[in-house]
């Protein structure tokens, strides 16, 4: 609050100065015995000026054409919106003179009789109205304080209390991380938490936020993955295994990159890729029915179907379809990166070959589909095709050009991980890449773990797409945002 209120809310000092002269407390005491204005709807007598039963709910007042001696207002909680009618005929007279030091925003709670209106809307006769937090902040005006996107980042709470839908897409954020849990314990996985600060940022080519810990005088990092610890607790024996975290990228911010964001990592021992396929289609088919009833959902103008089985397909032949030659011929995939405009010189071949797949396929990818089978060398952690060790088990899925799954068929051999960290991809700078050698990890594979299959999937971008929400940002309670400017 600033120092000097401003003329609106001086207003709204007045009235709760009034408020404390009534002898009652503006910001609200226990209110028991209250239900949710969705179950008092249901409440409702199915006839017009029938009366229903007496409820108690709370809420805040989102609209109140103000009337003089007969008021009808509306409340909101998080479970929808209902009518108040309240006249002063039929109110007590502390009732009233509480009505009248109240405004648009305050949180409020009322008892009454439930009927339905002769014009058909479901309403709560007030009886009796209690004052449960003054708000001391005007709501944005409808048609012009909503327009700013980068204010109601800032201010979340205004975006879920006044723009339409936000509350809801959130609600749908929370279902989906429910449904995913309770897949994976329909699987049989446990759940776990591991550490966010790292001595060494592994397990993904990507840069860290560096940090100090003071006691030890050590640098750590935010972990950039979930990955290193999850196999360490495979290794000493919990089987199936997942983590849903926060992880932490110093990389750039668009519309599908927030540099906090949630993924899930889980990992399967005895399985392989193919498993992690199956399970891919379980927890994101059940996902999207638990956020819109059914697994056909809209996406801009289109309609993704995610019932299983989602689509595979190989990524040699995607290369071979959309780039145009093969990934084995060096001379043409030159040639194709030149015309766009991809650098090549001093960088290993698969490294190109990969930017020609990102620029050439990746768009036509509308899915679900799973993109398997990647070359080798771009796979560190991967096992290699016992029938061609140029090939890696592992696939990404995408849908509509956006990648939202990674998985793979782990590597579980010290001797092979340990050389690999040591030859990490050629034409990744040390600052962004797993440029350290993790030696405890490595110990940790030689006591053994077991074959499994592996996945990581990013819970935001799942989310916005079976949410329709083209931002990052806007499935994300609090995105990160560049500190605002003092006035």
């Amino acid at each position: 609050m600033s120092e000097t209120p401003d003329r609106l809310e001086a207003v709204r000092l007045e009235k709760l100065a009034k408020i404390e002269a009534l002898g009652l407390d503006p910001w609200g005491q226990r209110f028991d015995g209250h239900i949710a204005i969705e179950k008092a709807r249901e409440l409702c007598p199915a006839e017009s000026g029938a009366d229903g039963p007496t409820v108690r709910v709370a809420g805040r007042i989102m609209k109140w054409p103000k009337t003089g001696k007969l008021n009808f207002l509306h409340i909101q909680d998080q479970s929808g919106r209902i009518q108040l009618m309240m006249s002063q005929k039929d109110s007590s007279e502390a009732n009233w003179a509480l009505l009248e030091c109240l405004d648009l925003g305050d949180l409020i709670g009322v008892e009454g009789r439930t009927r339905v209106t002769n014009t058909g809307e479901k309403t709560i006769f007030v009886t009796d109205l209690v004052i449960l937090c003054k708000s001391l902040a005007q709501p944005p005006e409808k048609y012009h304080g909503l327009q700013d996107k980068e204010q109601l980042l800032r201010q979340r709470y205004v975006d879920l209390i006044y723009t339409e839908g936000v509350l809801d897409r959130m609600f749908k954020r929370l279902r989906i991380l429910d449904s995913i849990r309770q897949t994976l314990r329909g699987e049989s996985f446990h759940e776990v938490e591991t550490p966010v600060l790292h001595a060494i940022a592994g397990g993904a080519a990507a840069r860290p936020f560096v940090t100090h810990h003071n006691a030890l005088d050590i640098p750590l990092f935010l972990r950039i993955a979930l990955e290193l610890h999850l196999k360490r607790l495979m290794v000493g024996g919990i089987e199936r295994v997942y983590e849903i975290g926060r992880v932490f990228r110093n990389e750039g911010v668009d519309s599908t990159h927030n540099p906090e964001f949630t993924m899930i990592e889980l990992y399967q021992a005895y399985g392989d890729y193919n498993a992690m396929m199956d399970l891919a289609e379980k927890i994101i088919s059940n996902a999207a029915i638990a956020a819109n009833g059914t697994a056909v959902v809209p996406w801009g103008e289109k309609t993704i179907n995610f019932t299983p089985p989602f689509q595979r397909a190989k990524y040699a032949d995607l290369f071979r379809e959309h780039a145009g030659c093969d990934i084995h011929d060096a001379a043409a995939v030159a040639a194709v990166a030149k015309r766009l405009h991809i650098p090549t010189e001093n960088r290993h071949p698969d490294v190109i070959v990969n930017d020609v797949f990102e620029a050439t396929v990746e768009d036509k990818l509308v899915g679900p589909v799973f993109v398997i089978d990647y070359p080798a060398s771009m796979c560190p952690l991967t096992k290699r095709k016992r029938s061609d060790p140029n090939i890696a088990e592992r696939f990404e899925m995408f849908v509509d050009g956006m990648e939202v799954a990674n998985a793979y068929t782990e590597l579980n051999d010290p001797r092979l991980q340990e050389e690999l960290f040591r030859t990490q991809l050629a034409g990744l700078s040390e600052e962004d890449s797993m440029a350290k050698m993790d030696h405890d990890f490595v110990r940790a594979l030689k006591v053994g773990m077991p074959p499994a299959g592996g996945m990581g999937i990013g819970i935001d971008r799942l989310i916005m797409l079976l949410t329709n929400t083209n931002s990052i940002r806007d499935v994300i309670f609090f995105p990160l945002l560049k500190p605002e400017q003092e006035k």
